[in-house]
C-alpha cells in the first residue's frame, strides 16, 4: 500500500471519464476547456490529482505518432506536472494501449490495475473499475483481444491515418467499448463494483472505494466504516472527488 502523506492545506482531487474525442472532436472541445479550467482552479490547493481513466475516448501510442487532439489537456497536465502535483493515471477500457508517453514526456506514472493508497491515515482502493466484479463478461473477453501483444503488434502496422479512425469509429458505435450500457442505476444490490468492493472488504478493510467507468456520480456506504464512491464522468455530469485529508466529498463543477 503506497503512503500519501497531505501537507497542510492540500487536497486529493479525483476524476474519471472525460472521453474526449466522442462524439465528434467538435464536441468534444467545449467539454475539454471545461475540463482544463477546472485543473486551473484546483491548481492552487490540489496535492495529488487522481485521473481514473478514458481521459480520450481512443488512445494507442505508435512508435512515434500519438493521436491527434486536446493539447490544451495534455498542456495544462504537464504544467502541472512541473509545477510539482503529482498526478497518478489509471488506464480506462478506451486508453488501454498507454505505452510510454505520459511517463516519459509528463512524469505521470500510468497503472493498468488497481491500487491501494494510505492518505493522511484514511485506506483506498482505487481503480477504473472496468472488468471487475461478476459482471462485464463482453467486455472482459473483448479486453483479453485488446490487450493480447499480437492483436497490439498486428495494430501497430496500421497506418496512424486508418488504425486511429477506424478504432474511433467502433470506440462510439460499439455499447461494449462506448461503456453506454453502463449508465444505468442497477440499485444497491445489483451494482457490480458495489459487489466486487463488498468481496474485498471480507478479507481486508478499506475507508473508500474509488472508481470511474460507470459515468454516474454514486455514493453507496458498504457498511459503518466504508464507502464506495463512483466519480461519474465529464461528459453528462462534470462531477469529481476532493478528499481534504479527513473527508472525501463528491462534488459537481460549475463554471
Amino acid at each position: 500500500m503506497t503512503n500519501i502523506e497531505l501537507p497542510k492545506g492540500k487536497k486529493v482531487y479525483f476524476a474519471s471519464d472525460n472521453h474526449l474525442g466522442a462524439p465528434t472532436m467538435e464536441q468534444s472541445k467545449v467539454r475539454e476547456l471545461k475540463f482544463v479550467h477546472w485543473l486551473e482552479t484546483i491548481k492552487a490547493d490540489a496535492g495529488v490529482i487522481f485521473l481514473m481513466g478514458d481521459l480520450f475516448d481512443f488512445w494507442f501510442e505508435y512508435k512515434t505518432v500519438i493521436p491527434k487532439g486536446f493539447t490544451r489537456t495534455l498542456g495544462k497536465l504537464a504544467e502541472l506536472s512541473d509545477a510539482g502535483i503529482a498526478i497518478h493515471y489509471f488506464v480506462g477500457n478506451h486508453d488501454l494501449w498507454m505505452n510510454g508517453y505520459f511517463e516519459e514526456e509528463l512524469n505521470i506514472p500510468v497503472y493498468h490495475s488497481p491500487q491501494q493508497y494510505l492518505i493522511n491515515n484514511t485506506s483506498f482502493f482505487i481503480g477504473h473499475g472496468d472488468g471487475l466484479g461478476p459482471h462485464d463478461k463482453g467486455y472482459k473477453r473483448m479486453k483479453k483481444l485488446f490487450t493480447n501483444p499480437l492483436a497490439k503488434w498486428f495494430f501497430n502496422w496500421l497506418h496512424p491515418d486508418i488504425g486511429v479512425r477506424l478504432a474511433q469509429y467502433f470506440s462510439v458505435k460499439n455499447k461494449l467499448i462506448s461503456g453506454d450500457d453502463d449508465a444505468t442505476y442497477l440499485g444497491d444490490d445489483k451494482e457490480w463494483l458495489v459487489q466486487y468492493a463488498h468481496r474485498k472488504l471480507e478479507n481486508q478493510h478499506f475507508d473508500h472505494f474509488i472508481f470511474g467507468h460507470r459515468h454516474l456520480p454514486l455514493e453507496i456506504p458498504l457498511n459503518e466504516n466504508a464507502t464506495y464512491t463512483n466519480l461519474g464522468d465529464w461528459v453528462n455530469f462534470y462531477t469529481y472527488a476532493e478528499f481534504d485529508g479527513i473527508h472525501l466529498s463528491l462534488k459537481k463543477f460549475a463554471e
